[in-house]
């Protein structure tokens, strides 16, 4: 990929712009629900606010947006699919949905392509019972190479269509070209979003879509190659929002040759367009942070986790319109919901440790794996993002070594074999990778996939001969 420079928002200007978001109350993108000047307000029985969500209104159709938005790419799952694979838990995540609307979100994003294709059903029917207006709904045109007959007018067109019947409405709030800027071995970034969008007519269907009112709002959801990027914000094509990969690492120092958040968020603020946000935590990442790293955390805020700072800093971005989570677990909900009832920007003080934290994670050699599951299933069975999870923990946890003389070695060593077997079956191991290379263009991340594994796959192996030697 052709390297660019990219203009940035330099430190004094990322402060005014975050800083902004503190005292914008009255502006087009920022309020709180009506409530907020109260400190007690209703609850619910486990002190979660039911009526504290920070809201952001959207410029082009006023609608009156939760910060907190629910990710709907992992829901829980059964112990057993059923006959069409369907593994998804319906009964909780209609728990968690109704948990969700009580405590004021009311931003869901689906797609296709999300839990083996079952995510649209799942969120369609957990909302079917509130009425139209007590939700937005977003969703993609995952109109992925995999399927060579997705690229065509006809196979995506039968994708669009088959949303509304899955999602059980008649009008989509948020509709996205789904991951724009990615690559394949056959196509580079800029053939491949032609080919899915521009030359079958799909994006000039889906302008005329949202002028009949079955779009509301039209956007596009960005991985990859920085010129496909800037082609799409250059044409003649009205942009009601763009989701993009923020956190407080990728803001300055995102990795594989992806684009800082500085410079995506930087080109939406330019043209007044409303930013949609993922992998506010990088995958998880950055809700496990060592002990040394969290207690520099909690010296200044003691009752907030690693996730709350993260979750604070993306929803302070006062054109951030919503930052989703994809919130498996009621616990998730609970804390978010906190975060955001009401957000607490971030403060200058607390933009200067997260710079310093950013320069202590940079020193780990971390996989910069989101947890997407774009990768999978691998053809060979390997677990791609549960082994480069526990790869990423062992490094967070102290468990990962290869010095020898150490004093901690013998424990790091043990806790990260025991821990391997114990998280993945071993014919999902490292060692079982055999460098096919398939997963690599469907990284979002750009992450040689092989290469690590391979990696991996040696260190597992010298720390298996060393306690033969110890």
């Amino acid at each position: 990929m052709k390297k660019v420079s990219y203009e940035k928002l330099n430190r004094r200007n990322f402060i005014k712009v975050v800083s902004a978001g503190a005292v914008a109350a009255g502006a087009a993108l920022y309020g709180c629900s009506p409530s907020t000047g109260s400190k007690m307000g209703n609850e619910t029985n486990d002190g979660v606010p039911t009526d504290k969500m920070t809201y952001r209104t959207n410029p082009s159709t006023k609608d009156k947006v939760s910060l907190l938005g629910f990710g709907c790419m992992r829901f829980p799952t059964l112990p057993k699919a059923d006959e069409d694979g369907n593994d998804i838990d319906q009964k909780a995540v209609n728990k968690l949905v109704d948990y969700a609307i009580a405590h004021g979100i009311n931003y869901f994003d689906t797609s296709p392509h999300y839990c083996q294709g079952f995510s649209e059903a799942a969120i369609g029917k957990a909302l079917k019972k509130y009425p139209r207006n007590k939700f937005y709904i977003a969703t993609k045109l995952s109109n992925f190479p995999d399927d060579p007959e997705l690229l065509t007018r006809e196979g995506a067109m039968n994708m669009y269509l088959q949303s509304f019947k899955e999602l059980q409405v008649d009008t989509i709030d948020y509709y996205l070209l789904h991951a724009v800027g990615g690559q394949t071995d056959d196509m580079d970034s800029m053939s491949l979003l032609k080919a899915r969008f521009i030359d079958n007519g799909m994006l000039d269907f889906l302008l005329k879509e949202r002028e009949k009112g079955h779009i509301r709002n039209l956007g596009f959801s960005f991985h990859g190659d920085v010129e496909v990027y800037d082609y799409l914000l250059s044409l003649n094509v009205k942009w009601d929002f763009v989701q993009i990969m923020l956190n407080y690492v990728d803001w300055d120092h995102a990795a594989n040759d992806e684009v800082n958040a500085n410079y995506l968020y930087g080109e939406l603020l330019k043209r007044h367009i409303p930013a949609v946000i993922m992998e506010p935590l990088r995958g998880g990442r950055l809700a496990r942070l060592n002990f040394q790293l969290l207690s520099r955390l909690k010296q200044i805020r003691p009752n907030d986790n690693p996730a709350a700072w993260a979750f604070r800093f993306a929803g302070s971005f006062p054109d951030v319109l919503t930052v989703l989570s994809g919130m498996t677990y009621l616990e998730n909900i609970q804390q978010n919901v906190q975060t955001y009832s009401p957000l607490q920007p971030v403060t200058e003080k607390e933009k200067v440790l997260l710079e310093q934290i950013v320069e202590e994670i940079q020193k780990f050699p971390y996989i910069q794996c989101t947890a997407c599951q774009y990768c999978m299933p691998c053809p060979y069975g390997i677990d791609i993002p549960g082994i480069f999870a526990h790869y990423n923990k062992c490094l967070d946890e102290g468990n990962y070594s290869t010095e020898t003389q150490n004093p901690n070695y013998k424990k790091a060593r043990r806790a990260f074999l025991i821990d391997l077997d114990r998280q993945i079956p071993r014919d999902r191991q490292p060692d079982h990778c055999i460098a096919c290379g398939q997963c690599v263009p469907k990284c979002p991340q750009r992450i040689q996939i092989p290469d690590e594994m391979q990696k991996i796959d040696v260190f597992v192996n010298d720390l298996k001969k060393q306690g033969t030697n110890l």
